[in-house]
């Protein structure tokens, strides 16, 4: 433990676009925002070459890109972006303790929690080639399916979200090839039905990747098998979709804000409040339906506003900032 606690008036956990937007709205508050970026600074959004669907960029930018820019407009107002990460809190009484790196104490007025959510992948050393390499391996079909138009995908899964993603590639692509573990989907019926109805949908169950395969550089096609005869054949494609859930990044707060049953955040419906007052969430964190970069960008601003009014009921010395809002 440090000697020295840290006070601060705003502290934002989390580095993609939830975290810089909320950051840019609080330090135009004079809310004197610190910002810790943790494990992956920028997010999720950092792994995506091309961005074309977020306002702004008629050209596209890549996702790096778009995260040193956010940071950049970020401390421009003077947020305090540090590097570390937040391994503890203490919501149970009147201050909000969190801990950096397991040592530092920062004592919080308020707390805009943008830590995200990861998206999970098999863990096969060719996937995650290629996702390292931007070369046709990806876990949003809204995000990147537009790079391949007229082209052939693979995508895993058997829930409604990959049935969902299925559906969406199926719009865009010549023919999606949906690899399901078992004999059965996990989606629901009405799900379930509408990839089976789309007739460039081929379904293989029982079916699992055995290597995802390229020429080095992207994606040309996909080793599977058959889990019940252990026969393999190669599936010719240029993209290869993950569809297998996502995790939320929030096991640091379990015991102190409500979350579901799968571990996402759980916010006061049209607000950006927990059931802790002082603590906020944004982005990928409580959002498991949109999970797009423009949408926790706003739900960045909700939580920003919210902390805003918050200290405002708290310390009648501090006003809402006009500002804010323009």
């Amino acid at each position: 433990m440090s000697d020295t606690i840290e006070k601060v008036k705003c502290l934002i956990i989390g580095s993609g676009p939830a975290g810089y937007t909320a950051a840019i709205y609080a330090a135009r508050a004079n809310m004197k925002p610190v910002l810790y970026q943790g494990t992956q600074p920028g997010g999720q959004l950092t792994t995506t070459n091309e961005v074309e669907n977020f306002p702004g960029y008629p050209d596209g930018i890549t996702g790096p890109e778009m995260m040193l820019e956010l940071q950049k407009q970020a401390e421009r107002f003077e947020t305090d972006v540090r590097d570390g990460w937040v391994t503890k809190v203490d919501f149970s009484g009147d201050v909000h303790k969190v801990w950096v790196n397991e040592t530092k104490e920062i004592h919080c007025d308020t707390v805009i929690i943008s830590t995200g959510a990861s998206a999970k992948y098999l863990g096969l050393d060719s996937e995650q080639k290629y996702l390292k390499l931007g070369g046709g391996v990806s876990a949003c079909a809204v995000c990147d399916g537009f790079f391949y138009r007229n082209q052939e995908v693979v995508i895993v899964g058997a829930g409604d979200s990959a049935c969902e993603e299925a559906h969406y590639l199926s719009k865009l692509c010549k023919k999606v090839t949906m690899l399901v573990r078992r004999d059965e989907f996990r989606a629901s019926k009405i799900m379930a039905n509408r990839v089976k109805n789309t007739p460039n949908i081929e379904i293989l169950f029982n079916t699992e990747t055995d290597e995802v395969l390229g020429d080095g550089q992207v994606v040309t096609g996909v080793r599977a098998f058959n889990n019940k005869t252990n026969e393999k054949h190669v599936i010719p494609a240029t993209g290869f979709f993950v569809a297998i859930g996502h995790k939320p990044n929030t096991d640091i707060f379990k015991g102190f804000l409500n979350l579901d049953e799968t571990g996402y955040i759980i916010n006061v419906p049209g607000t950006s409040k927990t059931n802790i007052e002082g603590v906020f969430v944004s982005g990928d964190a409580a959002d498991h339906v949109y999970r797009q970069a423009v949408t926790a960008a706003g739900t960045g601003c909700m939580a920003a506003l919210d902390a805003e009014r918050y200290l405002a009921g708290k310390d009648a010395t501090f006003e809402v900032s006009t500002s804010t809002y323009n």
